[in-house]
């Protein structure tokens, strides 16, 4: 059973809950003095504990995607998703598999879509990442042939699971339900991670001597779609949108290539790349690229890009919020970048909170977007 399955975390549950009715029957056989009573009474207090903690530990897990597998957790994961070949057809983009978008209902892709799970690799950046595609089912219906979709990049945060964009903040699932309200077109949507070269947390930098990894994003990433799917071509078709270090990354990344991507809506985001332990020395020395990577500076000293961006907060529960009202005075006073806000009363850091937040945020993106 996986780390993230919900038989392991009913699993923990159930036993949390067994260890403390059997401490509460056994105690008063155990409440006398003895090796073999004290024994008795720290070994179901440590596993009653024990239970408890793994317990909240893996719900905080299905709820944030930590980790994404055992190995994850344990440190285990040494790939560092760095290749230095293509894939052995020369293509950029391989499908690996193919299903239906959970609850979408019909087993036709031309009723309910399809997501594909597919493997991308960079031609000039060499990075490797997995990722997941929804096709709305539009793009399998016959008077849309013909048609390019407007399509979202979809990132996590870090370190982030691509499948918990799926299974978790239900992506596919809320654009098809927005796109069969009428409010919003169909869009293809590629979900994955922004920690294209784990366990290392990049920020989305072109790292020098390291990953090139927003290049990844600005270039590689959009022509292997291109290669693959019905995209739009035309500049305007093109968004990207992400939670946390993702929203981060997606905002950076519209400033920064106003000319491939039209908008870019960050989703709990903050504004400036942090220096820790998961990151290392990302800029090397270089001033410049340090305050590249910072949003603010960037929109102060910068020609403001023709882009649209999208910031979210709340006024309890989200540490952003201050920063969030002085990014959107920022923009405002460009006169050139459009901004746009979503703010809640409450709502902390967290898959619920976003929950809240993607449908509006699909909506305007959508509205931002050419295509069908």
């Amino acid at each position: 059973m996986g780390l993230t399955s919900d038989e392991v975390l009913a699993l923990a549950v159930l036993s949390a809950v067994l260890l403390f009715a059997g401490t509460v029957w056994l105690w008063p056989r155990l409440a006398r003095r003895g090796l073999r009573a004290v024994s008795g009474r720290v070994a179901l207090l440590l596993g009653t504990q024990v239970a408890l903690f793994a317990a909240v530990g893996l719900a905080a897990n299905q709820s944030f995607g930590f980790y994404a597998s055992w190995a994850d957790l344990f440190g285990q994961e040494k790939d560092q998703g760095v290749v230095v070949d293509h894939l052995p057809d020369g293509s950029p983009l391989k499908v690996v598999d193919s299903r239906r978008v959970p609850g979408a209902g019909g087993a036709l892709p031309q009723a309910g879509g399809r997501i594909q799970r597919v493997d991308i690799v960079g031609r000039t950046t060499h990075i490797a990442s997995p990722a997941y595609v929804y096709l709305p089912p539009e793009y399998f219906q016959p008077r849309y042939r013909t048609h390019r979709f407007p399509t979202a990049v979809v990132l996590t945060g870090y370190p982030g699971t691509a499948s918990a964009l799926v299974e978790k903040l239900r992506y596919p699932s809320t654009a098809l339900e927005l796109a069969r309200a009428g409010r919003a077109k169909p869009m293809i949507l590629v979900m994955l991670r922004p920690t294209v070269a784990p366990p290392r947390d990049t920020e989305c930098v072109d790292i020098p001597g390291g990953p090139q990894t927003e290049s990844f994003f600005a270039k590689d990433l959009p022509d292997a779609l291109r290669t693959h799917y019905r995209v739009a071509e035309k500049p305007g078709g093109l968004g990207i949108i992400g939670n946390s270090t993702g929203g981060y990354c997606a905002l950076k990344i519209a400033l920064h290539h106003p000319g491939v991507y039209a908008a870019g809506a960050g989703l709990s985001a903050y504004y400036k790349a942090p220096i820790d332990a998961t990151t290392g020395d990302l800029f090397q020395g270089d001033k410049a690229l340090r305050n590249r990577a910072d949003l603010r500076w960037y929109l102060a000293h910068e020609p403001a890009p023709d882009t649209s961006l999208l910031v979210s907060s709340s006024k309890q529960g989200e540490t952003n919020y201050k920063d969030t009202l002085r990014f959107i005075e920022r923009v405002e006073g460009t006169g050139r970048t459009r901004i746009s806000s979503i703010i809640l009363e409450s709502g902390g850091h967290n898959f619920n909170t976003w929950r809240r937040e993607i449908p509006a945020a699909l909506e305007w993106m959508s509205g931002r977007l050419i295509g069908p």
